[in-house]
């Protein structure tokens, strides 16, 4: 369905040579000289997959990270089989990435200012949303709400997981529903969108952010591209799908190379902080001009 997003790139760490090529610009590097630029290529920017682990330390303040929620693990309700069973297959995933989902959540700071996220790692089938992922995503953002803090999450998935059926694509709702009591709080939520972001997780709270920003060349949509194709029987336009592609027809909001991820967050968390005093302000003089009103009673209309 979604073509070929799903095929596997190698990540650094996962690469058992010590020379990488480069999937865009099929220029062969010495492996330290892509991690010197957090798994960017130096010769064409391209922006390799990385781990979780990898990811929040790219964008949170050193030492800062401090994981919840770990011990939340997937189960099979539906005792779904295809070619493996779903318990199989969540044992592999265990096994290849030492993970029990594939999200990782939790507390941090991003240029001093306190912040909850929860971040998707590709490595564990595909990203795909279940409902542990869709539990550690609303405990982050109730502890968002119970701190008066931002929320981030940081998407890369293929949507939600088809072994889980009814059961993940709830969380499509719960999580959206979850991110509607933040925003009534005046808190910001920044989306980051990160290759891929497809299916469910597009469709729901991906694109609900305050400010959503991608990765350069980031694959952004819900059904693949040869599907679309095939659907509306026209070529697709050069770029499609792509986080340039979004940004120049408004759908997403900035596109942020990873090596600037961490500073940029930071001025936006900044921003939003002086937002919120200023809407706290107003909501303030507000209620003192109704009080005001009250005291000294409704003006009297004098008759015609």
């Amino acid at each position: 369905m979604f073509g070929n997003f799903f095929k596997k790139e190698e990540t650094v760490e996962e690469t058992p040579i010590q020379w990488i090529k480069c999937p865009k610009c099929t220029s062969l590097m010495y492996y330290k000289e892509v991690e010197a630029k957090q798994n960017v290529c130096p010769k064409c920017n391209h922006h390799f997959r990385i781990s979780a682990e990898k990811r929040i330390a790219s964008i949170v303040d050193e030492d800062s990270f401090v994981e919840h929620d770990s011990t939340l693990a997937p189960v099979d309700p539906l005792k779904f089989t295809d070619k493996k069973s779903y318990k199989k297959r969540i044992e592999e995933a265990k096994a290849k990435t030492g993970k029990s989902s594939s999200v990782m959540s939790g507390s941090c700071t991003i240029g001093g200012n306190e912040v909850e996220i929860a971040v998707f790692d590709f490595s564990f089938m595909g990203g795909s949303l279940g409902s542990v992922e869709g539990e550690k995503i609303v405990r982050g953002i109730n502890r968002a709400i119970e701190k008066e803090c931002g929320f981030i999450i940081v998407s890369a998935s293929g949507g939600a997981r088809m072994q889980e059926s009814t059961y993940s694509l709830l969380q499509m709702s719960k999580t959206s529903a979850a991110l509607n009591r933040l925003h009534h709080k005046n808190l910001p939520f920044i989306s980051i969108l990160t290759d891929p972001t497809m299916g469910g997780v597009s469709a729901s709270f991906a694109m609900l952010g305050d400010i959503i920003m991608a990765e350069p060349g980031a694959l952004i949509g819900f059904a693949g591209q040869r599907v679309i194709k095939q659907t509306v029987g026209v070529d697709l336009p050069e770029g499609f799908q792509r986080s340039e592609f979004l940004l120049s027809h408004g759908l997403i909001d900035m596109i942020v190379d990873r090596g600037d991820m961490h500073q940029t967050l930071s001025d936006l968390f900044k921003l939003f902080k002086k937002d919120k005093k200023v809407i706290v302000t107003e909501e303030v003089l507000e209620e003192e001009v109704l009080e005001v009103l009250s005291e000294d009673g409704p003006e009297e209309i004098p008759e015609a």
